[in-house]
């Protein structure tokens, strides 16, 4: 299995490069830059092969059309490529966003020490932007072949697939908490405390997927329609259509049909 290391700067000797092209949010991938003066992001070593990111300047194309977006370039590649690939596409985005400080307008540079764009007016360091969001699948019942999981239909949802709930953090609340809030805010429902199942980087932009299971405890399903379309308890054998591997609602449901 490929093994990522990431890095500020590249060890001395490295002969193998990889050249992440980040076009807009889509990527191509070739083994030199496009152009010498385009920025490039250190992102780590991948398997003794050096991994940068190559922000393309608006309106260039050196794929000549054949970039890809992030969704298709999963399956076509390994999750840990495919994870490189969408550090490369958010730190491009970062990089582009925060050219100048947010506080004194003045030009910003990148820092030597660590990933940080620092203001050359007062100082101000800028750190790549993630936004924490929890996702959570809710049970209902004893655990075994007859317990019932919660999946919705959001309303930004393409098509009709059915997933676990989410939301992002708020400010000064835990993840367990957001996951109680986001529950009861999205489908009217009391849930458990919730047990912390694993976490996945999302770059769409820039979350960080924290994935919980909860159990429900009171209260009837009422969805929020600003945010749902509809949400219904499932069993195991009659699932809608629920979302593709890449994500980690689709880990958070296997698991639970594994259990089953």
């Amino acid at each position: 299995m490929a093994s990522f290391n990431p890095a500020l700067t590249p060890p001395t000797g490295v002969t193998q490069h990889r050249f992440i092209h980040v076009i807009g949010s889509n990527v191509f991938i070739d083994d030199r830059a496009a152009e010498p003066d385009w920025a490039v992001h250190f992102l780590g070593m991948l398997d003794g092969e050096a991994c940068w990111a190559v922000d393309v300047p608006a309106g260039e194309d050196p794929s000549y059309g054949a970039a890809v977006d992030l969704y298709s370039l999963h399956g076509r590649t390994s999750e840990v490529e495919w994870a490189v690939a969408g550090r490369a596409v958010q730190l491009a985005e970062w990089s582009r966003t925060h050219r100048f400080c947010g506080r004194c307008g003045q030009p910003t540079v990148h820092s030597d020490n660590d990933r940080s764009m620092r203001c050359a007016g007062c100082g101000l360091l800028a750190y790549p932007r993630l936004a924490p969001a929890m996702i959570t699948l809710v049970t209902k019942g004893d655990p075994g072949p007859d317990q019932l999981a919660l999946l919705a239909r959001g309303v930004n949802f393409r098509g009709p697939m059915y997933s676990c709930l989410a939301g992002f953090v708020e400010a000064g609340e835990s993840l367990e908490q957001s996951v109680i809030r986001e529950v009861r805010e999205e489908v009217g429902i009391e849930v458990s405390w919730p047990t912390y199942q694993g976490s996945q980087p999302w770059p769409f932009p820039h979350s960080l997927m924290i994935g919980f299971r909860t159990e429900w405890v009171s209260g009837e399903i009422a969805c929020d329609p600003a945010e749902i379309v509809d949400a219904q308890w499932y069993r195991r054998e009659e699932l809608p259509s629920i979302p593709p591997g890449i994500s980690i609602a689709r880990k958070l449901i296997d698991a639970w049909l594994h259990e089953g």
